[in-house]
């Protein structure tokens, strides 16, 4: 069977509790889609937006993750005698649908500008942005999934790789704009987010199966 989550007991480190982590990660979503939707607005680069787009998926995610983590912490009762740990796999089942939804989204705006592409202005600052960005969810994303291994919480290592996936997005928008930058090959931006779309979708069908593992114990 696979190892139930075991939120519901803090860890001896404070910095490992779930829930104190799950709360983080909402504060630095809000914070990498102010970055990001900024670096969006001054550029108008498709590749930038979908990075704001999977910001906003992170920040939905975080929401519902830390709700079930509090309700997977809740000591069993007469209605569910073997306690309310599963919750969190419903968690990482709604990020996966998530996901899927931001990859829909972003492929719908990039499209038309693979045909009729669009300049963009100030590069440098978007791009400056968006590492700084990279940096916050990077650091939070190495916490999170060090501390899902001393507790067992299939919440935590799902946003943890999804910030994981955030950043290695956020890495080949930086390159791929800077080649836009380099060569003036402006249909290199939408393509960038096309690319984008296809690797989180690859993401959340790995979540997804995941929590549909977990929710049915299979070995």
């Amino acid at each position: 069977m696979t190892s139930e989550p075991l939120s519901a007991a803090p860890p001896a480190n404070p910095w490992l509790d779930p829930r104190r982590l799950m709360a983080m990660s909402v504060g630095v979503a809000l914070l990498t889609i102010v970055l990001k939707t900024l670096a969006w607005w001054i550029t108008d680069s498709a590749a930038l937006l979908s990075d704001a787009l999977e910001s906003l998926v992170n920040l939905a995610g975080a929401s519902f993750a830390l709700l079930m983590l509090h309700w997977a912490a809740q000591p069993a009762d007469e209605e569910h005698p073997y306690g309310h740990h599963k919750a969190e796999y419903f968690s990482s089942a709604f990020e996966g649908m998530l996901i899927f939804g931001a990859a829909l989204a972003i492929i719908w705006a990039a499209l038309p500008r693979l045909w009729a592409p669009r300049p963009l202005e100030q590069l440098g600052l978007g791009l400056v942005l968006s590492v700084a960005s990279s940096v916050f969810n990077g650091a939070l994303a190495w916490l999170m999934l060090r501390a899902s291994r001393v507790t067992h919480s299939i919440a935590l290592e799902a946003d943890a790789r999804h910030l994981f996936t955030d950043v290695w997005t956020s890495a080949g928008v930086v390159i791929g704009l800077l080649l836009v930058m380099l060569t003036g090959w402006l249909w290199l931006d939408a393509l960038v987010a096309i690319g984008v779309a296809l690797n989180i979708v690859r993401e959340g069908v790995r979540l997804v199966w995941r929590s549909s593992q977990g929710l049915m114990d299979a070995a």
